[in-house]
């Protein structure tokens, strides 16, 4: 589809010569000899851009260029001028031209100049689109709830998004901290900027301290080039620290030092970055308990819950149970081209009895396996894994009333197995919940007393 283009100049050659030029580069040209019919030019076809000369027989052009952005404030600008107009061009760039050329100029120049004005539109509008989307869908309303308590807390979190504090999301594993933490950014001043979110469990110490802040080249074996931090990534936006609670104390400090400040150095350098950016935290541990302990720095502890979000498990808000039912349905259902219409009354007592360790991530789990495996037009018990669950924590009961005949390794993988069970087969919440690595649960799932 061509790209209209309006040219206004009062010079009738150049616009002859113009529309010659660029009417063979897939543009449709629109001319005008002075302000008021450029106007008139401009509401009838929509231009994709506007070639304003600065002076024009009834009207200067940046008044136009005012008047064409009061009706599309998106509509890009290249304005003409003579040499001695190039203090009037640069004030139309200040005004919101994308840029201006001076008379008389190379054709070829202007083509660039169109190519690259046309563009970035089109860049732009598909970034807005991006946005648009990105708020759609971590809008508060995405946040399945009619519990009174997280009503509480989406009006609390509302208003958290139009201010710059600092955030703490306290909450079990799966109970939707990161749903919180996106839907304060989408919705407050800073959605239009980055949202940059990591999780601090996912890297040791060192290189968290690297992926936050960055490092200069020669920093450490490996560090072959200079390489940008999160921090930076995220200027004038919002970064998201899942599990903070997890952190050493080296990156405690320097995190602190950041808050304190607002600047930071690369590892491995000297100079100092400062940098625009809101901090979002989440951990599913009790900071407080972390602090008494020594594990976690009290400063940074303060520092960091400015507004406090805790967000309840789902066994403490069972009333939001069948609305999520329903909505994870619905969702699954457009995923595997099903048409199950909901759950049996039997289905959803058992749903509403189950005390989800997992939360919401496992409920989400347990609905799409359901939806997936389910013959009918109902999820009924049978699609619902929990008899299996019942049968292993049986075996498990039986085992501890047998330990002078079962071996340590046999006892472990029968617990192991059935953590596995609970957590929806999630190896890293189970691995939380143990209180192990992932790596010793792997070494555990591998060992040939594991069937």
């Amino acid at each position: 589809m061509k790209s209209t283009i309006l040219v206004a100049d009062d010079e009738k050659l150049l616009l002859r010569s113009l529309r010659e030029a660029l009417s063979g580069n897939d543009y449709l040209i629109v001319t005008a000899e002075n302000g008021r019919d450029a106007l008139n030019a401009f509401n009838r076809h929509h231009p994709d851009l506007v070639l304003l000369d600065v002076r024009l027989p009834d009207i200067d052009g940046m008044e136009l260029f005012r008047k064409i952005l009061h009706h599309d404030p998106h509509c890009p600008g290249i304005i003409m001028t003579a040499y001695g107009g190039i203090k009037g061009a640069v004030e139309a760039i200040k005004l919101g031209a994308y840029d201006y050329i001076a008379k008389p100029f190379d054709i070829e120049e202007l083509k660039f100049i169109i190519k690259r004005c046309l563009e970035s539109k089109r860049v732009a509008a598909e970034m807005n689109h991006i946005r648009a989307a990105q708020k759609n869908r971590f809008g508060f309303e995405k946040i399945i709830t009619g519990n009174s308590s997280m009503m509480n807390l989406i009006g609390l979190s509302r208003r958290v998004a139009e201010a710059q504090s600092t955030v703490l999301i306290t909450g079990e594993s799966g109970t939707g901290k990161e749903l919180f933490a996106s839907a304060i950014h989408y919705n407050g001043v800073r959605q239009n900027q980055p949202f940059v979110a990591i999780n601090c469990t996912a890297l040791s110490e060192g290189l968290l301290e690297s992926e936050l802040f960055g490092h200069e080249k020669g920093a450490f074996t490996g560090a072959i080039k200079k390489k940008k931090g999160l921090f930076e990534m995220a200027d004038k936006g919002t970064i998201f620290l899942d599990e903070i609670g997890e952190i050493g104390s080296k990156t405690q400090v320097k995190l602190l030092r950041f808050l304190e400040a607002r600047n930071f150095q690369r590892v491995g350098g000297t100079d100092s970055i400062e940098v625009d950016v809101r901090i979002i935290a989440a951990t599913n541990k009790d900071l407080l308990k972390e602090v008494k302990s020594g594990r976690f720095r009290e400063d940074l502890f303060y520092r960091l819950s400015v507004i406090s979000i805790d967000v309840p498990p789902l066994r403490l808000r069972k009333d939001d149970i069948p609305l999520l039912i329903n909505h994870f349905i619905e969702e699954y259902n457009g995923v595997f081209k099903k048409n199950v219409r909901g759950c049996s009354n039997e289905a959803v007592t058992i749903l509403c009895a189950y005390e989800w360790p997992g939360n919401i991530r496992e409920l989400r789990n347990i609905i799409e396996r359901a939806v997936l495996l389910c013959d009918g037009r109902l999820i009924t018990p049978v699609d619902i894994p929990f008899n299996d669950r019942k049968n292993k924590e049986t075996q498990l009961s039986s085992a501890m009333e047998n330990l002078e005949t079962m071996s340590l390794n046999r006892l472990i993988s029968l617990y192991v197995k059935d953590v596995l069970t609970r957590y929806g087969e999630n190896k890293a919440q189970a691995a939380s919940a143990m209180g192990i690595t992932r790596q010793r649960l792997r070494r555990i799932i591998q060992s040939p007393e594991v069937d």
